[in-house]
């Protein structure tokens, strides 16, 4: 418990030099975001080292990846017209987080979305911190406190809509992580949503 207690303070480290206005505005995103992703791939790898049967290649599952992008994509559509509607603040606080995209590449950020970030953080949240609280607190509180905890460290922004957006893609995945079983399908799912997201289908 006590290395999952510090992969999860060195992930809220980094997630708070990223998102808080503090240190958002010295640093580059990216960069620290692709620091994070390797820093806690490696963690995960080394505080377990029961990989072997967490990535199953089988066209059900795969599919169940791409389709379940799809669906969260049609989700933060609807939602996010739904927000618009109710709130004032919130076409402006999505448009601070599509701002840090801004001055770079397209082919790059949707490069390092797919095969670096994306799958980082589900192998880390889902593969190493739900797994582990699987073994220790049972599969639904473990996939209630990593959505939780996923979604607290996303706080610092102090950006509702970026919250919220943690809050419900931590709750998709990590459904469907305790469900499946495979980490190959959150995988594909995380990494085709950052880049419909992100690069080609932006909700503006």
């Amino acid at each position: 418990m006590k290395k999952l207690i510090i992969a999860a303070v060195v992930a809220s480290i980094f997630w708070f030099v990223m998102f808080s206005p503090w240190t958002a505005p010295y640093i580059n995103f990216w960069i620290v975001m692709s620091i994070a992703a390797g820093v806690l791939i490696t963690l995960s790898f080394v505080f377990r080292k029961d990989w072997k049967y967490q990535f199953s290649f089988n066209i059900k599952d795969i599919t169940i990846g791409i389709g379940s992008a799809t669906i969260l994509w049609a989700v933060f559509f609807v939602g996010n017209e739904v927000s618009e509607m109710l709130f004032d603040f919130a076409r402006p606080q999505v448009d601070d987080v599509y701002a840090m995209k801004e001055g770079q590449s397209p082919l790059i950020l949707a490069f390092a979305l797919f095969f670096w970030i994306g799958p980082a953080e589900e192998i880390f949240w889902r593969g190493y911190v739900q797994r582990t609280l699987s073994g220790r607190v049972g599969e639904m509180k473990a996939f209630i406190l990593t959505t939780l905890i996923y979604a607290a460290v996303h706080i610092w922004a102090f950006n509702f809509m970026l919250f919220m957006a943690a809050l419900v893609c931590g709750t998709f995945w990590g459904f469907i992580y305790m469900k499946n079983r495979n980490l190959l399908t959150v995988l594909i799912s995380h990494a085709l949503w950052d880049v419909a997201v992100f690069i080609l289908f932006p909700i503006l």
